[in-house]
């Protein structure tokens, strides 16, 4: 175990949890029947952000001081696992704003929090903080430029989070700043998550105060208990672990579906030896994936609640647990995708997802850097070796 300690309070789990379950159960059938109007508009649907801003999701990476729910690790994989079930693009938008939301909370001093936070609506932040622009340091902050993709939530946010290199100080700062002062490239036009309006935006020497920064490899919180000791990286995998998990559950659970209406047909693949064989495999492989990652956050909460920052090694392990989540999700939607047949070819939900899969592949997360450092640490091979950001780095 790490043996760095924290300075904040012990790991919150929060009473919201249950209700806030009710509350997205009921809207689950809007988010669903809205799956396609948001991939045609390449955004949410005015009905689906409505429903989710009403239901108080954005609220569960918000520290409780400031007015939140404070979820702990297990209960943010939940709500993201449910929320990307009824449809992906949701699930991703929600993430994403929920994490920059929560995390600029904990991060930011009071005259910011009081300003994104203090009325009676709080800022919903969006934007990107793995590819660096560049600040020059003026007299009571910065000066920001720089241009930036993959800014999933950009439409429905009032504040953008980014991140950029200051040569001044020397270090990777995190600014956020009015949506308005962004240039926004309506560009995005892909494969999968098509309704994420992850853009492209640029910004063009933006001043920036200094209370509205924060270094990119903060540890510690202003805010908030436990969880926010966890970092950017770590903050991200939460996310990205409930997000392929409730989008395979949703392949699977059609494919289920499917089943029940062609058995019986003449020539039914799905009446085959093969087939159930297959579709166990993927059970299997989803629910082993699951345990697993839930095995790895409940250790980690243990570490929080004792106000410990995370060993190496358990940096490592949380890191490979998203990368077997991302990838057992994937596994179990090219199963879908084969017994579907020409079922998974038409418009509708399983293309929907497996597209919306194989976007989400492809988020640095779980790249293959990232699984290689991962090995190189569990064999011993990087033994002084720490986590910054998404790289091992030997100390």
């Amino acid at each position: 175990m790490s043996e760095q300690t924290i300075t904040a309070s012990r790991l919150h789990v929060s009473n919201e949890f249950d209700a806030l379950m009710e509350r997205l159960d009921a809207i689950t059938p809007l988010l669903k029947a809205n799956a396609d109007a948001n991939e045609a508009g390449g955004r949410l649907t005015p009905e689906v952000e409505a429903a989710l801003l009403k239901s108080g999701a954005y609220r569960v990476g918000i520290p409780q001081n400031l007015g939140g729910y404070e979820f702990s690790p297990r209960q943010v994989i939940e709500t993201i696992e449910k929320i990307s079930y009824a449809d992906g693009s949701a699930g991703w938008v929600f993430m994403a704003l929920q994490m920059i939301t929560g995390t600029t909370a904990a991060w930011l001093g009071d005259e910011a929090t009081q300003e994104l936070f203090g009325g009676e609506n709080h800022a919903l932040i969006a934007g990107q903080g793995t590819r660096l622009g560049t600040a020059a340091k003026v007299d009571g902050g910065y000066r920001l430029s720089g241009s930036w993709s993959f800014a999933s939530g950009m439409h429905q946010a009032t504040h953008i989070h980014t991140a950029a290199f200051c040569p001044d100080t020397n270090q990777a700062l995190v600014f956020t700043l009015p949506k308005e002062q962004a240039t926004l490239i309506d560009n995005w036009d892909v494969m999968g998550l098509r309704a994420t309006g992850s853009i492209d935006y640029v910004i063009e020497d933006v001043f920036v105060p200094d209370n509205f920064t924060y270094e990119v490899s903060i540890m510690d919180a202003l805010n908030g208990g436990a969880i926010y000791h966890l970092g950017l990286a770590n903050m991200s995998g939460i996310c990205h672990t409930g997000w392929a998990l409730g989008v395979a559950r949703r392949l699977l659970d059609e494919m289920k579906g499917l089943a029940g209406k062609k058995t019986g047909a003449p020539g039914a693949t799905v009446d085959t030896d093969q087939f159930h064989a297959a579709y166990a495999k993927a059970e299997a492989t989803l629910r082993s994936a699951r345990a697993w990652t839930m095995e790895v956050w409940a250790d980690n909460e243990a570490a929080l609640d004792r106000g410990e920052l995370l060993s190496t090694e358990q940096e490592t392990l949380t890191r490979l647990a998203l990368n077997n989540v991302t990838w057992s999700a994937h596994e179990v939607t090219m199963a879908v995708y084969k017994w579907a047949a020409t079922a998974a070819l038409r418009s509708g939900d399983i293309q929907r997802f497996f597209r919306d899969m194989h976007a989400g592949t492809q988020h640095i997360t779980s790249g293959p850097v990232v699984l290689q450092n991962c090995g190189r640490q569990l064999a011993g091979l990087a033994p002084n070796a720490r986590w910054v950001f998404l790289d091992l780095q030997d100390q």
